[in-house]
């Protein structure tokens, strides 16, 4: 099937084309909080092998689902224990992305080698309200820096997706990445890769 890309600015329009595009299939791309990604159905493998293809190589990395409103996520906190439970309801949504325990080995096409393990976001802005979580990840070429505008993602990926989102300038900040799988445990919890939020505010929600 070719694929057409096609601008969508307003708040209602780009949630309605980012919704139609991931129940066919498509793949997306889109504004996060602070730079730009590649979205899909996070349980349709042939639309995240395309994601692969996209960005120039599949580097065996997981990746995370995104969700645009905390109610999506119900059924997935359930699974949850007290404390990361409480912890994803401080932090979410917000600049991070948090590694939980994943006792249902929910969306296995993310999580890759280790089902155990998922990461997770939610994000406020124009596409808050869609409906559909999605696999996602940069909007880059593998091993090249992660755009923050529009322009700035290669043609190779631009003009290749079903549907593209232009959100105009962004943080440029990539998610602060936290793992809680032993929050319940031991109370321990660390940073996987600094980004949007700060050490502080971490220490602030979730305790020393």
């Amino acid at each position: 099937m070719k694929t057409v890309a096609t601008n969508i600015s307003g708040g209602d329009a780009a949630r309605q084309a980012l919704e139609s595009c991931i129940s066919k299939g498509g793949v997306a791309l889109f504004p996060a909080d602070g730079l730009y990604g590649l979205a899909c159905d996070p349980l349709n493998e042939r639309a995240v092998d395309r994601i692969h293809q996209l960005k120039g190589r599949d580097d065996g990395k997981p990746s995370a689902v995104m969700y645009f409103s905390p109610m999506a996520m119900r059924e997935l906190i359930r699974d949850l224990g007290q404390k990361v439970g409480e912890a994803v309801g401080q932090l979410l949504p917000g600049p991070v992305t948090l590694v939980v325990p994943n006792p249902r080995h929910r969306y296995p096409l993310a999580c890759r080698e280790d089902r155990s393990r998922l990461g997770i976001r939610v994000i406020e802005g124009p596409l808050t309200g869609a409906r559909c979580p999605i696999f996602q990840t940069s909007a880059n070429l593998s091993g090249e820096p992660a755009p923050a505008t529009f322009t700035g993602v290669v043609p190779e990926i631009r003009e290749r997706v079903d549907l593209a989102i232009d959100g105009g300038r962004l943080t440029g900040l990539p998610s602060t990445v936290v793992d809680l799988t032993e929050l319940d445990e031991t109370g321990a919890w660390s940073v996987l890769r600094e980004g949007g939020m700060s050490r502080g505010d971490l220490i602030a929600a979730l305790g020393h």
